[in-house]
């Protein structure tokens, strides 16, 4: 049966998303075609009509990710428009958060494997990353646009380092001290 444009616009979207999530939370490798479009509701067949390959898809589905995440700090600020950082701290730096595996942060979640990919997924992740950077930046309150780029630099590092090391340990308190002591670090780098 022939589907219409606008429908397989709209298929190519939904595997996108559920891609981005999957990713997240088996990793690219970790799951495969036919379990993507599965989920996706999908046959595998219609994924070849949609995408040149998984390396493809991975790109598109690493774009959405990032956005996604974009987007809920931007939520987070919006949130806490006084002190923007705040409120990504304490969204950002949660047990909630620790536990979105697959809507959480995808640098957390993916990091490692991405740097393991093609250029065209290190490109979506480093189009996400310097939008973040670039959040950050302006919230650190700097005059000196290179003094608050290393504190950005320095911050995302100690959240996102502080989220990963959170989701491999099994103790829930050492999990907690991970991301309250990053929360600290952070305050105490930018002076709020």
């Amino acid at each position: 049966m022939r589907v219409s444009r606008t429908q397989a616009a709209e298929n190519r979207e939904t595997v996108i998303n559920v891609a981005s999530r999957l990713f997240r939370e088996r990793g690219f490798d970790g799951i495969g075609l036919k379990d993507l479009m599965k989920g996706a509701g999908l046959t595998q067949g219609a994924f070849y009509k949609q995408f040149e390959s998984k390396d493809d898809l991975a790109a598109q589905a690493s774009r959405r990710a990032m956005e996604s995440a974009t987007d809920k700090w931007s939520a987070a600020t919006a949130a806490n428009p006084g002190k923007p950082l705040d409120g990504v701290i304490s969204f950002y730096l949660s047990m909630d958060h620790r536990a979105e595996k697959m809507d959480g942060c995808p640098v957390v979640a993916l990091g490692s494997d991405a740097a393991r990919q093609g250029a065209e997924v290190k490109a979506s992740f480093e189009a996400g990353i310097r939008e973040y950077l670039e959040m950050l930046g302006s919230w650190v309150g700097e005059d000196d646009g290179e003094k608050a780029g290393n504190k950005a630099m320095a911050v995302l590092s100690t959240m996102v380092g502080a989220v990963m090391l959170s989701r491999v340990v099994n103790d829930p308190d050492l999990a907690q001290a991970f991301l309250d002591a990053a929360a600290d670090q952070v305050r105490e780098t930018v002076a709020i």
